[in-house]
């Protein structure tokens, strides 16, 4: 089981990969924006998190760059689910994504890319499915 910290803004989505998640043994802190994202992976020192890109207070890309300069949390790897980017794009390369999964997307994509995630912890650089 690991402790994940997931942030999307859409509320069916938000309750799609929290469903999936906590299905698959994992406990997850659900949040609504990027903001609550980085509040919540400071207090909790996920073991993942999993963030949408375009959101309210703070974007994915935007969480994951203060995740990086973290010293406590650059080790934790920033799973991007976006209809807009890839993991070869600059944006995602600059801001220290692990891996980028497309919207849409079936929930095995996403639990089968956390596992690869989650067995190689140390690896920065990830992989873009689609």
């Amino acid at each position: 089981m690991a402790v994940l910290v997931t942030a999307e803004d859409d509320e069916d989505i938000r309750m799609l990969v929290t469903r999936s998640l906590r299905n698959a043994g994992h406990q997850v802190i659900a949040v609504a924006d990027g903001r609550e994202g980085l509040a919540a992976v400071r207090k909790h020192h996920p073991d993942a998190v999993i963030t949408d890109i375009d959101m309210p207070y703070m974007t994915g890309l935007q969480m994951c760059r203060e995740i990086r300069r973290d010293p406590e949390l650059k080790h934790i790897p920033v799973v991007v689910v976006s209809g807009s980017l890839d993991f070869q794009d600059t944006l995602a390369l600059e801001a220290g994504v692990t891996a980028v999964i497309a919207k849409p997307f079936v929930a095995g994509v996403l639990l089968h890319q956390l596992t690869e995630v989650l067995a190689h912890p140390s690896q920065r650089a990830g992989k873009s499915l689609t």
